[in-house]
């Protein structure tokens, strides 16, 4: 779960990670009077709050010196669609701006931490050059780049934090400040169960002071449980179905293609989806019903499925450990006749007591081709929806 600007800036100030003077987040132009009041005197910068970088470059971050120019950069900016490099071509809607006080940058760093996969442990990265082009930096001057590892249990040690600030020139009156500032930003990673913390830019303004002028915190959803506050909040990301999915527990992520894939086992979906690939199809989904589906489940998740209008037929791939496939069958018997299915179905089932199952779906009349192996489900998946879209 990725966290808007706003969001991650309200825990940083919880953890003493100074941020600029905020006005809050406006949803309409009426409310930017009161919210320019609140973040202080002029200059003030008005900030889409979407999921995306390049904002700035996209007309969503403008600098504002008086009232009438942040009217006018507000009435712009609320309802707008946005592309930026990182939406893939799509366009998103802006319905949330922050309204902050500006700031006068005299350097401009590079401060995040993430989870290093290789090493199994969260890692610091940082660089003495900051901003919008830390990308860039990172693919032509990869020396500039710094990393220091976290332990999990210890948090990040005082040496390091000194390393890193010697690294990144930071001023020696400001030592201390800058120590505090990373070894809060890895407590935030640890205790929130976090996959990035990041600050693009950390900047130090002509009196010295450092301050997080950016902030970006992405969780880890399975952490999620130990973090009720979390728990309830919707995802900006998120697709009507794929909202719907989360609320009945059921993992499932909207694709483009035109194959629903219903599988069990986040690998075997996984798999199901590359074989599908393989064969000449695309899927439409990764959808995940869980090792120990029910009836219900099944159900609710062949609802999800066929809501998508662009599925043109549905794979249902089920491996029978923990649940039989003779149960996994009753439940796709039962789905089918309740959701009226009119695309066409191909089924492949393995596991304990798969012939109890194949002849359970054998007997229940339903239309549906049954598969021997994953490599024949997805060939036939890709032929009755007419190949690639």
């Amino acid at each position: 779960m990725k966290l808007l600007e706003y969001e991650a800036k309200e825990i940083f100030r919880r953890y003493g990670v100074p941020v600029p003077p905020s006005g809050g987040v406006i949803r309409k132009t009426g409310q930017l009077a009161a919210a320019l009041k609140r973040a202080g005197k002029a200059p003030w910068v008005l900030k889409a709050q979407v999921l995306a970088g390049g904002r700035g470059k996209a007309g969503g971050v403008k600098l504002v010196k008086n009232p009438a120019e942040a009217r006018a950069a507000a009435a712009k900016m609320i309802g707008m669609r946005m592309v930026t490099h990182q939406t893939q071509g799509q366009s998103i809607r802006v319905d949330e701006v922050l309204v902050a006080k500006a700031l006068d940058i005299e350097r401009e760093m590079y401060l995040s931490i993430v989870m290093d996969r290789k090493e199994g442990r969260p890692v610091v990265i940082a660089s003495a050059d900051g901003g919008v082009e830390i990308e860039e930096l990172a693919r032509t001057k990869p020396q500039a780049i710094l990393k220091e590892p976290v332990d999990p249990n210890r948090g990040l040690e005082g040496y390091q934090a000194r390393r890193l600030a010697f690294a990144m020139r930071i001023p020696g009156e400001r030592l201390g400040d800058f120590m505090q500032m990373v070894s809060r930003l890895a407590r935030i990673f640890l205790e929130l169960d976090a996959s990035l913390v990041e600050v693009n830019p950390l900047i130090l303004t002509p009196r010295g002071e450092l301050i997080a002028l950016d902030a970006k915190i992405g969780l880890d959803d399975n952490g999620l449980f130990r973090h009720k506050e979390f728990v309830e909040r919707s995802d900006p990301e998120a697709t009507g179905l794929e909202a719907e999915a989360k609320k009945v527990g059921i993992n499932y992520i909207g694709l483009d293609g035109a194959i629903g894939c219903m599988v069990n086992g986040a690998g075997l979906a996984m798999g199901t989806m590359d074989t599908v690939s393989m064969a000449g199809g695309a899927p439409a989904n990764f959808l995940d019903v869980g090792g120990g589906a029910n009836t219900e489940q099944v159900t609710k998740a062949m609802q999800i499925l066929l809501k998508d209008r662009k599925v043109r037929a549905v794979l249902v791939n089920i491996f029978g450990g923990i649940m039989r496939c003779d149960v996994i069958a009753q439940g796709v018997i039962a789905a089918v006749k309740k959701v009226k299915l009119k695309v066409p179905l191909v089924v492949r089932l393995e596991g304990t007591r798969v012939e109890e199952g194949k002849a359970l779906l054998k007997a229940s009349g339903i239309k549906m081709e049954l598969a021997d192996s994953l490599w024949d489900a997805a060939k036939k998946a890709v032929a009755a929806a007419g190949g690639r879209p």
